[in-house]
């Protein structure tokens, strides 16, 4: 199926199979690594990107769904220069390994976008959705509500 969209800002039009999954089309035809996979159920979060500025699991989402749509990976979080939120991971540790990051940051830049005042419990709530074996979260939390601390 041919499939015309916007991906990290830029037009792409591809062929793709109607059975491939967005992560894989994101990872293997347009070379954006960034977006990770790691249970292929939708569970862990690492895949999360964001399709019309909301984040979904590309590893739920056929690649054939983003036809007319803007997509955006971690590749396009930062602009220059790191986005806060990716500033304040790095300064409060929030990250180990690093497989999961990227579905923290796709995840949690529209939350602070919707929520520019966290408190600790609405962190914790945003976070449940993407699974790291590293951290144990609380180097998380803090990046997340120093994020929200920065100015826009």
């Amino acid at each position: 199926m041919r499939i015309a969209a916007e991906v990290n800002g830029e037009p792409v039009q591809a062929d793709v199979e109607p059975r491939t999954l967005l992560s894989d089309f994101l990872r293997h035809d347009l070379g954006l690594t960034g977006t990770h996979v790691g249970c292929e159920h939708g569970v862990c979060g690492a895949c999360t990107v964001q399709v019309d500025a909301d984040p979904i699991r590309s590893c739920l989402m056929f690649a054939v769904q983003i036809d007319g749509r803007s997509v955006r990976t971690v590749e396009a979080l930062a602009d220059g220069a790191l986005h806060p939120l990716q500033r304040a991971f790095h300064e409060a540790h929030a990250l180990q390994c690093g497989f999961c990051t990227a579905g923290f940051l796709m995840s949690l830049e529209p939350f602070l976008r919707d929520h520019p005042e966290p408190t600790e419990a609405e962190v914790r709530e945003a976070l449940a959705g993407n699974l790291c074996r590293c951290t144990g979260y609380e180097a998380i939390v803090e990046a997340v509500i120093a994020a929200a601390r920065e100015p826009r």
